[in-house]
């Protein structure tokens, strides 16, 4: 996902992608201590994009960063 992409969201969708991102991280953190996964790049990119969305929620309550 993509900062472009993530700074077009309203407040709503960000909680929600949030959401949904922390369950996958979730799912992906038991499938990989159950030896089921298949890609374990996929836990450091949903990482990033937990973080990513963290960062922008944060800017906007602070009123800084850049607008679209």
């Amino acid at each position: 996902m993509k900062v472009n992409e993530i700074r077009q969201m309203t407040d709503q969708e960000l909680n929600q992608e949030l959401l949904d991102l922390k369950n996958e991280l979730f799912n992906l953190r038991f499938q990989l201590a159950t030896g089921q996964l298949d890609n374990p790049m996929r836990i450091k990119a949903v990482r990033k994009d937990i973080a990513r969305i963290k960062t922008i929620m944060r800017e906007r309550e602070l009123g800084i960063g850049k607008e679209v």
